[in-house]
């Protein structure tokens, strides 16, 4: 009798949600977050241009920015368009199919985004800590092979999110809490035993979000064991310098990202708010502030900046 009942009531779509409560100014809410769209658009964009037609930035922190800026693009637009469709059209309905694409794609993106980010701090512990081996231990061959091995990690370690969450029955209720869709949520929608997704998807979070911000957190220890070492302290502050750019990117992702997925699995009814604020803080504002932050503590980029739009 369960069984039939449980055939009878699976859901086949899932229903977004936007703000409960503030319907009447939707049109509103949506004006930040198409700003929001069209400057990460734009400001990755312009990066990737200036990069790829200025041969003075084609250096590893440069190639290594302009994987950063691809994995926002791809944030962005893998994401946003639904938040719009919410907020513009009251577009609430997407397929489980849709649902299932959309989490495997944020969650690639998140992975290849945290692994760029160890990347460049290992641009920085080299450039520092190794600066006569610089040019030979980063070449442009070692860097495609770290650039493809970050997207190949995502990929294994991502794809069976999508599989994983196919094979339950959703018959509990359909409603998700945001205008997106990720595994730690849809998940818990599940009228099945879900420890095989909640172990898998907290060894994911480990492996990735856990290893990488620990790699770059030492990668800081060291670098700044040897800036203490430097006898200038006007050559200590340059060198710290061009490290800030890259620590704010690390703020900006890991904070609000391993925030929410601590949340999503041991937070409690109080924490809505929190939940909301941070859901719509890690996807949309790295991919806004990180060409912005670069921009301006870069002279080069800044500088290359300047000179397109002026001329």
């Amino acid at each position: 009798m369960s069984a039939v009942n449980e055939t009878k009531f699976q859901f086949t779509i899932f229903l977004l949600t936007g703000i409960p409560g503030k319907e009447d100014v939707y049109l509103w809410i949506s004006v930040p977050f198409c700003l929001i769209y069209v400057l990460s658009i734009v400001g990755n964009s312009v990066i990737l241009f200036i990069i790829k037609t200025d041969p003075s930035l084609h250096e590893p922190m440069y190639i290594f920015l302009s994987m950063l800026s691809i994995t926002d693009l791809g944030l962005s637009i893998s994401t946003i368009p639904t938040i719009l469709g919410m907020f513009l059209f009251n577009s609430r309905e997407i397929s489980l199919d849709a649902c299932f694409a959309q989490l495997f794609f944020i969650h690639l993106l998140q992975c290849m985004e945290s692994s760029f980010l160890l990347l460049m701090a290992f641009d920085r512990f080299i450039a520092i800590c190794n600066p006569l081996r610089y040019a030979s231990i980063l070449t442009p061959w070692r860097l495609s092979k770290m650039g493809l091995l970050c997207v190949l990690r995502g990929v294994v370690l991502v794809l069976p999110f999508p599989f994983l969450l196919k094979r339950f029955q959703y018959c509990r209720t359909n409603i998700l809490s945001h205008s997106y869709c990720v595994h730690q949520e849809v998940m818990n929608l599940a009228c099945s035993d879900i420890t095989v997704n909640n172990v898998y998807g907290l060894s994911t979070l480990v492996l990735t979000i856990g290893l990488d911000s620990l790699l770059i957190f030492l990668s800081y220890v060291m670098i700044f064991k040897t800036v203490l070492n430097v006898v200038s302290h006007a050559e200590c502050l340059r060198v710290l310098n061009t490290c800030v750019s890259h620590l704010c990117a690390v703020l900006l992702f890991y904070l609000p990202e391993i925030g929410l997925s601590v949340i999503h699995r041991f937070g409690n009814s109080s924490s809505h708010l929190l939940q909301f604020v941070l859901g719509y803080f890690y996807l949309l504002v790295p991919p806004l502030m990180n060409p912005i932050v670069y921009s301006v503590k870069s002279k080069q980029l800044r500088a290359r900046i300047i000179r397109m739009f002026i001329n």
